[in-house]
């Protein structure tokens, strides 16, 4: 059951917690995990106490990807992986990385072990990734005559020039999270990845949600946009939309006067 697959928690802070649980398959992607991985999401999108999700998963790994062997034996073959439901933007296998992106407050990815193929693809949907130094990372579906197809043309290009991109993806070469680092896949290195995640997820949650939500949108709609106009334009209708709202007050007052604000939840 998608349930079995992938657990939810949400802290009194705001702070929600997402682990994927499959350890003796090292959290290999078989349909129960990419349904709990989209009921996750969904959950979270309409969450409006959410102020931070940290992602990973439980045991050796975080995510080793696709367990073709579940698919090829009574799941409806690999075909089902590019069924696209209504007018959803993202397929099925898709939208466990993508609908992170629609998830309004930050998403942290704490990486740890493998971290293959669909894995990656999964980290690379969420807003930042904290790795371990030894942590090994790859773009593998070239080892099965494959292209990434899990919406890697949403996120690799924000994050790497085309040359590395290509150079990754031609070879599937395993990186280490050190090296994952250097090449600006990960955001930072930790020895304990998780600790780190939720430390950096709960130090977001002492700011306003409205403002950090905000801005995931502005850099999520505009990063990679050449139209200078409607950037700058997007820049000023999100600020029109927090100036004088209670949450914007209340991070003036905080800061003026050294006290921990208190925010209320988005609208």
């Amino acid at each position: 059951m998608p349930g079995d697959r992938v657990h939810v928690e949400i802290g009194a802070t705001g702070v929600a917690t997402v682990t994927m649980v499959r350890t003796d398959k090292h959290n290999a992607l078989d349909r129960a995990m990419f349904e709990g991985l989209m009921n996750a999401a969904g959950r979270l999108a309409g969450e409006v106490s959410v102020r931070a999700v940290v992602l990973h998963g439980e045991g050796k790994s975080f995510c080793s990807g696709l367990d073709v062997a579940s698919f090829m034996s009574g799941q409806g073959g690999t075909g089902v992986l590019l069924e696209r439901q209504g007018d959803r933007l993202a397929n099925f296998a898709q939208r466990v990385a993508y609908d992170w992106s629609l998830v309004p407050a930050p998403v942290i990815a704490a990486i740890h072990g493998n971290c293959f193929g669909g894995g990656l693809q999964i980290a690379l949907g969420t807003d930042i990734r904290i790795a371990a130094p030894d942590a090994k990372l790859s773009i593998m579906e070239v080892k099965w005559g494959l292209v990434p197809d899990m919406g890697i043309t949403q996120t690799l290009p924000r994050l790497v020039p085309i040359d590395v991109a290509k150079e990754l993806t031609f070879s599937g070469r395993v990186v280490s999270g050190s090296e994952a680092l250097a090449l600006g896949l990960v955001t930072r290195n930790s020895d304990d990845p998780l600790r780190s995640a939720l430390a950096l997820a709960e130090e977001i949650t002492q700011k306003s949600p409205d403002a950090v939500r905000a801005a995931k949108r502005l850099y999520d709609e505009m990063w990679t946009s050449d139209d200078a106009a409607s950037a700058l334009k997007r820049e000023s209708e999100l600020q029109l939309g927090l100036i004088g709202k209670p949450n914007q007050l209340a991070a003036v007052v905080a800061g003026m006067s050294g006290e921990s604000p208190v925010f209320v939840d988005p609208a």
